[in-house]
């Protein structure tokens, strides 16, 4: 091993990362060495008049309200608060020693994470307009990155880059093929990071090797995704070119009928800019409900017997078993199947309705295990269960964050 690996492996410890929208940035400074969150803070309306910057320290919660100008000078406001006397966690932006970004789409370009190089930053630009929302924001973070800390490596985990094995049996639709060619329309897949990083933990729970494993993986959150993971690689996702297709989301519409679609524009007059509204704004859970995404507050809808939160429930489940069983018929089977994200996590009750009756695939819940598991990494498969299902916590952001520290010290 060279010098020069030897001292990065030693100076390399402190990785913060940073995830930004249009109008947001949200960040953690974490030590690699530890794995711990030594702060974590969220800039909100940026480049509006009122801004707001809440970030934790030391367990102390501070926010002020003020102008945040731009993504840059957002920053700057950051390294004031991680290097503050009384509140800070460094005593100087030099003990920063890189930045990991998350970056919503890598297109085809990207199969793993990267370092930012100029490169990098010219193919994102040529893919606004997979992810519009939210790449122009990813781009902001990482040149104010470099306004302010010009001198700090950055590298870009791509949400999409775990996804790019699936192959085009997989990831084409039926339409005419030159549209794929000329204009990259194909699925996708998203939620990479935190599906690899739970099939990897869920698998040493079970004192597996990853690689080893048939795993499905589902993100349960306000968005949600669930991903086919056969011997380590990722062979389909519920997502597609966007992140509207798959499972029910929180007010986004997952599977539709694009038929539909047509039809309900021309009658109710819509243009595409309000269908677009529509469907990652006012539908999912939010629609069928008429007010909620919450999955608490459509559990309680359910218990006293109201019947659009109890459908809203009922598709949300229906619609992850619908992947699950899918999947496992792709893969010929199921190792481990993990449950994740917010919803994935804490609510017992969504996991019971997914997982009953599906013993006939090998999915046989300790439902009384299961119903008090919340929060917490566990198995809640009955013992010789052909299928091993459990609950593992992800973390997005320390994956992104041990990515980051591989490449600045050359370890992929």
């Amino acid at each position: 091993m060279s010098l020069l690996c030897i001292f990065n492996l030693v100076t390399i410890m402190k990785i913060l990362v940073l995830n930004c929208g249009s109008s947001s940035l949200k960040y953690q400074l974490i030590d690699v060495d530890t794995r711990t969150v030594l702060t974590k803070g969220l800039l909100e309306r940026i480049g509006l008049p009122s801004g707001i910057f809440s970030y934790t320290s030391h367990g102390e919660k501070h926010t002020t309200e003020c102008p945040i100008p731009n993504h840059t000078e957002g920053l700057r406001m950051v390294m004031q608060a991680l290097t503050d006397p009384q509140t800070g966690v460094i005593s100087s932006i030099k003990d920063v020693s890189a930045v990991g970004h998350r970056f919503a789409h890598g297109g085809e370009y990207f199969t793993h994470s990267v370092q930012i190089t100029r490169d990098v930053i010219n193919k994102e630009e040529s893919l606004v307009d997979l992810a519009p929302l939210h790449i122009p924001g990813n781009i902001m973070g990482a040149e104010a990155i470099n306004n302010v800390m010009p001198d700090v490596p950055q590298v870009a985990v791509f949400d999409t880059a775990f996804n790019l094995t699936i192959e085009p049996k997989n990831y084409l639709y039926g339409i005419p093929y030159e549209y794929y060619e000329q204009y990259g329309i194909r699925r996708y897949g998203f939620h990479g990071t935190s599906h690899r990083f739970v099939a990897k933990r869920g698998a040493k729970m079970i004192d597996k090797y990853w690689k080893d494993l048939k795993i499905i993986t589902c993100h349960l959150g306000s968005g949600a995704s669930i991903c086919a993971i056969d011997h380590g690689r990722s062979v389909n996702n519920s997502m597609g070119m966007t992140s509207l297709e798959g499972l029910t989301m929180g007010s986004r519409c997952g599977d539709i009928d694009v038929g539909a679609l047509l039809y309900l524009m021309e009658k109710a007059d819509l243009g595409v800019k309000e269908i677009n509204d529509i469907l990652y704004k006012k539908s999912g859970l939010v629609g069928l409900t008429g007010g909620s995404p919450d999955m608490r507050d459509i559990w309680a809808g359910v218990q006293r017997g109201d019947k659009r939160n109890t459908l809203a429930f009922e598709v949300f489940a229906q619609r992850c078993k619908k992947y699950i069983g899918a999947f496992m018929a792709q893969m010929n089977g199921c190792d481990l199947l993990i449950f994740t994200g917010g919803i994935g996590e804490n609510a017992w009750f969504m996991r019971h309705e997914i997982l009953k009756d599906m013993e006939w695939l090998g999915v046989e819940i300790d439902m009384e295990l299961n119903d008090r598991t919340a929060g917490t990494d566990a198995v809640i498969s009955k013992p010789g269960a052909r299928v091993t299902t459990a609950v593992v916590q992800t973390d997005e952001e320390l994956a992104i964050a041990v990515d980051t520290y591989k490449i600045v010290t050359n370890q992929q």
